[in-house]
Parts: structure tokens; sequence; C-alpha cells
């Protein structure tokens, strides 16, 4: 073999051979990161793993939510409403749109005794939401409306439908 041939050879395999730990690295710490969804089935039948940080999923039950007299500490039952429920413990405050019958997805870990304890709470809002900020500017939603259909008015809706029932003005008749 030529020293051209051997030099070359012995550059390709050190970029390769680069490639392949920083490649193994990079999938070390993925993999340490991601956080598997899992359905009230699924951790109801055992197949979510126990001391690992995983997401879960589902709608609160109804007079589920139990908060403690003593601190920021509540618990809740999540549903899938097929029978699969399981019980979440959470330390923290709990999200504005937080509820009964609304969908949430917590971040947490099993413990040994298959309880969820959960680090994060998210509230899903639903899909009629008006910021706070517009609550002010636009009219009352039912006089509106009514006032509307007697006129004959236009109704007026965003992209997402948040303010469907909002009513336009009427227009101004020219001179």
């Amino acid at each position: 073999m030529t020293p051209y041939r051997r030099q070359r050879l012995t550059v390709v395999s050190f970029v390769l051979g680069g490639a392949a730990i920083a490649l193994t690295l990079v999938l070390l710490a993925l993999e340490e990161n991601v956080n598997l969804f899992y359905e009230p089935a699924r951790i109801v039948n055992g197949e979510a793993p126990t001391g690992r940080t995983i997401r879960a999923g589902g709608m609160v039950a109804d007079a589920s939510v139990v908060h403690d007299d003593t601190g920021l500490g509540v618990r809740f039952v999540l549903t899938d409403y097929r029978g699969n429920d399981f019980e979440v413990y959470y330390n923290g405050i709990l999200p504005g749109m937080f509820r009964v019958g609304q969908g949430t997805l917590v971040t947490g870990q099993l413990d040994q005794d298959r309880r969820f304890q959960a680090r994060e709470v998210l509230a899903k809002h639903d899909e009629n939401y008006l910021p706070p900020e517009l609550h002010d500017v636009l009219p009352d939603t039912a006089a509106g409306v009514a006032g509307a259909v007697e006129a004959g008015q236009p109704m007026v809706t965003t992209a997402r439908g948040a303010s469907a029932n909002w009513v336009a003005p009427a227009p101004e008749a020219k001179p």
C-alpha cells in the first residue's frame, strides 16, 4: 500500500470513528430526555414503566379533585370515559384552565405503588377561548346577536370561530 493511500485510509477511519462516537452520544442524550405519552388504558393495564418520566393524558373525572388542607397538594382522577381511571398526585398550583371534564396532560412518574406523581399539569383550553383583553372590546354576545338578527346585520367571525357571536356594526348610509 502506498503512503498516500495509507494516510487517506487513516483519515477516513478517524472521521468514521468520530462520527460513530458522536452519533452514539447524541442517541444516548435523546433517550434520556424522551417523555413517552401513555393513555389511561395503558397505565391501568400496567404498560407504563415505573420510575421513569412519562406523559399521560385524559379527562378530569367528575367529583375527583381533592385539595390538601395544609398545602398545595391536590389529587384527581384522569379517565378516558371507558372505565380506565388512574389517580394523579400533584403538589403545586394548578393551571387556570384546569377543571372537571376538561382535557389534561400530566408529566411525572409512576411510583412503585403505581400512583402517578405529577411534576407538571397542563390543561387544554376549550375551542371557544377568547383572550381577556377582548371581553371588554366585544359587545355582550346575547344582546348583540338578538339585535343583529332583528336588524338583519351580518355576523362576523374569526378564523377559529372564537368570536362567532360578535356582530359587525351596520354600514353607514352615504348621502
